[in-house]
């Protein structure tokens, strides 16, 4: 990652940050039981279907971050002038996407 030297400061929602915090722990938990299921020799559809719900989850986690992020974060930038920060979340927005 790039060190940083945007204007403002980022807020994010102490409510948001639990809630995203606990999809990315039930993401990384549900990541625990396919490396379990890889390791045991299940199954290769069951795995894949595990694998696809892991991916789904991440991405609709991403997904709630790019929300919170343009309704804060973009917003303020804009206010502050700090146009790099805008190009830099259209930038990760594509690396997304």
């Amino acid at each position: 990652m790039s060190e940083s030297t945007h204007k403002h400061a980022h807020y994010h929602s102490p409510d948001e940050k639990k809630k995203q915090l606990n999809r990315l722990s039930k993401a990384i938990g549900h990541l625990q039981h396919v490396k379990v299921m890889v390791e045991n020799d299940e199954d290769c559809s069951e795995v894949l279907m595990q694998l696809t719900a892991v991916n789904s989850a991440l991405r609709s986690l991403g997904k709630e971050i790019i929300n919170e992020h343009m309704t804060h974060c973009i917003v303020h930038a804009i206010e502050d002038g700090d146009m790099e920060e805008v190009e830099e979340f259209r930038e990760a927005i594509k690396k997304f996407i």
